[in-house]
Parts: C-alpha cells; sequence; structure tokens
C-alpha cells in the first residue's frame, strides 16, 4: 500500500522522484546518508516548486534565493534537486557516479562542483552559519542598492546542526540582527547516528530561538497544507524564522523508517523494493517519468520571470550605480584604494613610525575602507585590542544595516563562518579580528575559507608571547604552524608597518585564497628604509639586509623576531662577522616562487638560523639543510614581554651567544 499522506498525488510524484534518487544513488555507491532526503522530500519539493527564486538557466543570477543544505550529509536531496530542476551541469550520470573519484556528486556538497551549490557543507552547523552571513548581506546590500537586492536566504538544518555550538552563536547574532529574510527548516525527526536524540539532548528547540529573538512556527513536515502555510507567515516575519518540520527519517521505508538504521548507510536491496511499492514508484532504478521531470523542469518558470523584472529594476539604476553595483559583486578592488596603499608606503619611508603592527593594520584599514564601500569589518568583542574599527565606519544592525562594522560579540567561531557566507554572497569582502590563539575557535571555519577559495580576511592579533603577561592561556606558540599546514590559507605576520601594509595590499587583491594577518600587540621598530614600488612581501620571504657578497651568517625571521635579527646583525658587526637578513612575512607565497627564486633567497651561508616566537614546525621547508631554529616548544608564561623573549633564549645576545658556538 502507499504512504498515507493528505497531499496530492502529484505533489507525492515530484516528492517521490527525489527520494528514489536518493535511494538508489546511495544504493549503487554503497555510501552515504538516504535517511534525510526520503524526509525532507516534502519540505524541498513545496520550497522549490512553489516559492524559491531561482533561474537554473541563469544559475549565478545575483538575485536568486540562496538555499544552503546544512545538513550536508543527505546531499543527494540537493542534488537531486538540481538534476530534476534542470541545472545543465549536472546529469543522470553525476547522479549515478554519487561519492566516487572525481564527481560532480561528491559525499558532502562542495561549492563550485555544481551551480547551485552555494556552500560547502558537512561539518555541522557550518552551513547554518553561512547563512546568515549570507542574509546579512543581502540586507547591506539592500540598503546600498535597493530592489537589486531583495531575495531570501533559505536553510535545511538537522538536529545535529543545532547541537553544534557554532549554531547557538550564529543564531544568536541573526536574532539581534533581525535578519528577517533568514528562514530555516529545522529537521526534526528525533534521531541522530547514535539512535534517538533523547540519547543525548533534552532541550526545547522552540523555546530556544525564542529567546534568540527568533519567529518559530511547528509544523508537520510531511503535510503540503502546513508547509505552505509556514513558509508565506515566514516571509512576512519582522524576524528570522525557524520552522520545526516534524519528520519520519527514511520516509516510506517500511523497516527503516524513523530508525537511525535509515541515516547512513544503503537501505539494501529488499528494502529498496519494499520502499518502491509502499510508495507506488514502479520505476526502474534513476528513472524519472519524463511527465514527472517535465513538471519538475517547469518549476522554475517563476524564477525566470522574476529575473526578467529584477533586469529591469536593474536598468533604471544610473549609469554610475550599475558600474558600482557590477564592480562590488565582480570583486574588483577599487583603483584608488591600491594607490592609497602605495602613497601610505612612501609617507613611512618619509616619516617612518614605532608602533604595534595591529596600530599599523588599523591605519590600513582607515586609509581604504572610504575607498571600498563593501569592505565590511568586525571584531568577537576585541574591537579596540584587534584595531579593526576605521574611525568614520558606522554600525551595522537593524533595520537600516547601513555601515561597514560588525560587533560580533564573543562568538568566533560563528564570526569566520557568516564571514563566509558573506563572502560567498558576492558583493562583499568581509575581514574580522580577534586575538590569534583563538584561531583555534575559528579553525574549522578558516579550513572552509580555503576549501571554497574565498577572500576572507582574519585580522588575528597579540601573536605571540609578546602579549606578555596575560600569560600562556592567550600566548599562541603552535597556532601558526597549524594555519600555514592548512591548504590555500596565506598567512601572513608583517615585520612593520611598512610590511603590513603590503600584507593588506596583497591580502584584498588576492581573490581566490583567505588571508590571516597575525599581528603584535608590542610596538616594532621600522625595519625597511627604501621605498619598493613593488610589493616584496609578496615573495613571502625576500632579502632584507646583507653586509657581504659572501655573508657567513643567514638569518631568517618573521613579525617582530625581524627586530632581533637586525639587533642580532649588529653585534656580530662589532666582531667583524658578515650577515643577511631574509624577512619571511608569508611562507605559503614564497613556496610558489619560482625554483631560482627560492634558491636565491636560501642562498650560501655556512650558518643559517631562523628566529620565530612559536613552534619550529614548518621553518625547515622555507631554510636552507641544517638551520639551526630559535623557537619555542613549550607554552608560554606570564611576565612582562622582555622578560619573556629573554626567558625563552630569544634575545639578540642569548641568539648572538648561540652562533658564536656554532
Amino acid at each position: 500500500m502507499p504512504k498515507k499522506t493528505n497531499n496530492s498525488r502529484s505533489h507525492d510524484e515530484l516528492a517521490n522522484a527525489i527520494r528514489f534518487l536518493s535511494i538508489d544513488a546511495v544504493q549503487k555507491a554503497n555510501s552515504g546518508h538516504p535517511g534525510l532526503p526520503m524526509g525532507m522530500a516534502d519540505v524541498a519539493t513545496v520550497l522549490f516548486t512553489k516559492f524559491l527564486k531561482f533561474d537554473p538557466s541563469n544559475p549565478n543570477w545575483f538575485n536568486r534565493d540562496r538555499f544552503v543544505l546544512s545538513a550536508g550529509h543527505g546531499s543527494m536531496l540537493l542534488y537531486s534537486l538540481l538534476y530534476l530542476t534542470g541545472y545543465k551541469d549536472i546529469s543522470i550520470k553525476d547522479i549515478k557516479n554519487f561519492r566516487q573519484l572525481k564527481s560532480k556528486c561528491a559525499g558532502h556538497p562542495e561549492y563550485g562542483h555544481i551551480s547551485g551549490i552555494e556552500t560547502t557543507t558537512g561539518p555541522l552547523g557550518q552551513g547554518f552559519a553561512n547563512s546568515v552571513g549570507m542574509a546579512l548581506s543581502e540586507r547591506i546590500l539592500a540598503n546600498a542598492f535597493g530592489k537589486i537586492s531583495d531575495h531570501f536566504t533559505y536553510v535545511i538544518a538537522s538536529d545535529g546542526d543545532l547541537m553544534e555550538g557554532i549554531s547557538h552563536e550564529a543564531a544568536s547574532l541573526a536574532g539581534h540582527l533581525k535578519l528577517n529574510k533568514l528562514i530555516v527548516f529545522f529537521d526534526d525527526n528525533g534521531i541522530s547516528i547514535d539512535g534517538p536524540v533523547s540519547l543525548a539532548n533534552s532541550e526545547n528547540t522552540i523555546n530556544r530561538f525564542k529567546s534568540y529573538q527568533w519567529n518559530t512556527l511547528s509544523i508537520d513536515g510531511h503535510n503540503t497544507s502546513s508547509i505552505e502555510k509556514a513558509i508565506k507567515s515566514a516571509q512576512k516575519s519582522k524576524r528570522p524564522t525557524l520552522i520545526s518540520c516534524k519528520t519520519k527519517i527514511g520516509f516510506g521505508s517500511p523497516n527503516k523508517e524513523g530508525k537511525s538504521s535509515a541515516h547512513g548507510s544503503p537501505l539494501g536491496n529488499d528494502e529498496i523494493k519494499l520502499t518502491r511499492e509502499t510508495l507506488n514508484w514502479p520505476n526502474e532504478p534513476f528513472e524519472v517519468p519524463t511527465k514527472i521531470l517535465n513538471r519538475w523542469r517547469a518549476c522554475s518558470k517563476n524564477g525566470k520571470a522574476n529575473f526578467k523584472k529584477w533586469k529591469t529594476y536593474f536598468s533604471k539604476l544610473s549609469d554610475k550605480q550599475k558600474k558600482e553595483f557590477n564592480r562590488r559583486i565582480n570583486g574588483k578592488i577599487s583603483t584608488e584604494a591600491i594607490t592609497a596603499l602605495t602613497n601610505f608606503k612612501k609617507d613611512l619611508i618619509k616619516d617612518p613610525i614605532s608602533v604595534a603592527t595591529r596600530q599599523s593594520s588599523e591605519m590600513v584599514i582607515n586609509k581604504i575602507s572610504n575607498l571600498i564601500p563593501e569592505f565590511v569589518g568586525g571584531s568577537a568583542d576585541l574591537t579596540g585590542s584587534n584595531n579593526t574599527k576605521a574611525k568614520d565606519a558606522n554600525i551595522i544592525s537593524a533595520p537600516n544595516y547601513k555601515g561597514q562594522y560588525i560587533y560580533y560579540g564573543i562568538r568566533e567561531h560563528a564570526m569566520a563562518a557568516i564571514m563566509n557566507g558573506m563572502s560567498l554572497h558576492q558583493g562583499i569582502i568581509p575581514f574580522g579580528g580577534t586575538f590569534l590563539i583563538f584561531a583555534d575557535y575559528c579553525k574549522p571555519s578558516i579550513r572552509l575559507s580555503g576549501l571554497m577559495e574565498q577572500r576572507v580576511i582574519y585580522v588575528l592579533t597579540h601573536d605571540s608571547i609578546g602579549l606578555g603577561e596575560d600569560g600562556p592561556t592567550h600566548q599562541p606558540i603552535e597556532q601558526l604552524a597549524s594555519l600555514r599546514a592548512t591548504p590555500n590559507v596565506n598567512v601572513y605576520r608583517p615585520a612593520d608597518t611598512y610590511e603590513t601594509v603590503e600584507c593588506w595590499q596583497h591580502a584584498l587583491i588576492t581573490t581566490n585564497t583567505p588571508s590571516v594577518l597575525a599581528l603584535t600587540r608590542q610596538k616594532l621598530a621600522p625595519v625597511r628604509t627604501k621605498f619598493s614600488k613593488e610589493n616584496l612581501s609578496s615573495f613571502g620571504a625576500y632579502e632584507l639586509k646583507n653586509t657581504s657578497k659572501n655573508p657567513l651568517l643567514t638569518i631568517f625571521a618573521s613579525g617582530s623576531e625581524v627586530n632581533i635579527a637586525i639587533s642580532v646583525m649588529k653585534l656580530m658587526q662589532k666582531d667583524k662577522m658578515s650577515c643577511r637578513i631574509i624577512s619571511v612575512p608569508c611562507f605559503e607565497l614564497f613556496k610558489k616562487q619560482s625554483l631560482a627564486y627560492q634558491k636565491k633567497i636560501k642562498g650560501k651561508s655556512k650558518i643559517n638560523i631562523s628566529i620565530e616566537a612559536g613552534v619550529k614546525m614548518g621553518w625547515n621547508d622555507i631554510c636552507p639543510v641544517n638551520t639551526h631554529n630559535f623557537s619555542i616548544e613549550s607554552f608560554g608564561a606570564s611576565a612582562p614581554y622582555e622578560e619573556l623573549y629573554k626567558h625563552f633564549g630569544l634575545s639578540a645576545e642569548k641568539i648572538y651567544k648561540q652562533i658564536k658556538k656554532l
């Protein structure tokens, strides 16, 4: 007997197309998660056929509604929807190749593989937090361009998404900012991998979201009438909306529906046969009848009509507004901003300054903020310490969202993921600050910034034992190495204001790689004394000083330790020993240089040392063989920073004594 619902036969056929494409793909791969696509097929069908504003023939249309499958393990739900609605870059062959090497249909949705995948999801809670960034970007750009930016962000989230700590942080901020165009469907099926959710969780999710100032609704997730009414109500809300959808995981499976066995394993051929009978789906694996496929393909008609309306709105913008909108969406930095930074470098040579590089960074932000209106920053409750706020930057808040600065509160992980969402949305260049030690709280999102190739800029200050008295809980030791080990993340550690300008300049023009700026609390004397139109920091490492054609010693150093290297050089000169200094602001950029350039920088000195106030891991990839590392291989301590450098053997005098022994 078919599974009984109060829905029309037409709806059930559309929803079952999702279910069986998902079931068949998971079975063929012998791997995957069929339970969520089967359970949320009704919600997804109503959303895509009656509400979602999209156009598969123009998938990157800016004003499309964004759909985020935060519960990325249910990826076949999304792949099925993209195929059924007619996205050109996914075929039934791709569906059949689910979870195989080089397949577009990876185990979890990956941004860039197929049009319509708005973000990479899988680590639970990430997509939820990304969606907050998307919804916030929509509001910011609506303030600037009106109806040109006027769309909803829809999310399907699981119990797991909402249990993850990041969801608490992100939901709280979304409610505070009244992001009313954010609508989240909570797949409330009561099942997780281990079994019933009640094994580990007894919270009232609805009340929790009410406390975050969200609009909340509870519905039967298998009843089309309830789903439609809930979405219509949510669209009118003045707050973000959580729609709790009571569903059955593995819907339609006679023996696995409502059980954890439906979550993350194929149903099996015998159970699939029974499910086909139960849901009255007599078709062969991967077969969608033409009449059903045609109905799915027709559901984007409203999106195409909306696109035409949007083009009419766009045509009414002035030429200046059109040009500015296109510049922002294309991610191009204004030439005025780059020129301003070049001129700032000239000023620094004429009038050098000794300041902490966190203050140098603030100077850069002040120079460019007005010249890049899409440059939107913030801090996780450390604005005065991270120095991330431009003097003239207005605070972004409801209801007008006019401004360039966000108070994220003490929500480091959500801040990082929200910035990913803002970047993915397009039209915003996000940056955000916290202490480098709390990169550990941001790391999963930083990793996804790299994986998705997003221009997100992390301003991480208090970068070493140089922060002093706050002690080992706040002193980064292994963080630089950890971040440098992350693929496609540029970690910049500038040695003075001049290098800070260059690092910022390179971060801004690098569109496919996130940037980490590791900045000091303590003042640093200027190390650059000559103007260079060329951005030397963009080479990752360069020769800063040299006292001989054939120096006895080469010192490799980054950040604040470049000043120590200069002091060591002065001690060597007193003893008439030759020395050269290589400043290494960015490992990743140096490794991208030609082998000839790398060989030239490494040089042929008899003795080579590296100096960095952190673990030595990674330095042997940069320096010649047998380089002696001056590093810290233990946790820090609480004391004034000058004493700490001496204590850990990183004073110029102690290093020089060791060099003489070498």
